[in-house]
């Protein structure tokens, strides 16, 4: 288990980080093929890339949070306009 309690706050809590981030980068969370590339983009240290870096971050923690619920035997809810 990773610690996490309450999986529906936490992911509601990564979810708004997410979109934030998103926004900030212009990613439409409902553009499936955006959010693969930003899942698959090479790591980047420039202090100009923290905003994509920091997303791709989140976006491998819900995959990791939702992996987790589901072998749980629990079914995690969509990430809004996902």
């Amino acid at each position: 288990m990773s610690g996490f309690e309450n999986y529906s706050n936490e992911l509601a809590e990564i979810d708004r980080e997410i979109m934030h981030y998103a926004a900030l980068c212009g990613i439409d969370l409902a553009d499936q093929a955006a959010i693969h590339a930003c899942i698959n983009a090479p790591h980047a240290s420039a202090p100009e890339e923290k905003a994509p870096a920091t997303l791709r971050g989140l976006l491998i923690l819900r995959i990791k949070i939702e992996t987790e619920m589901i072998e749980q035997g629990m079914t995690p809810g969509e990430l809004k306009g996902w």
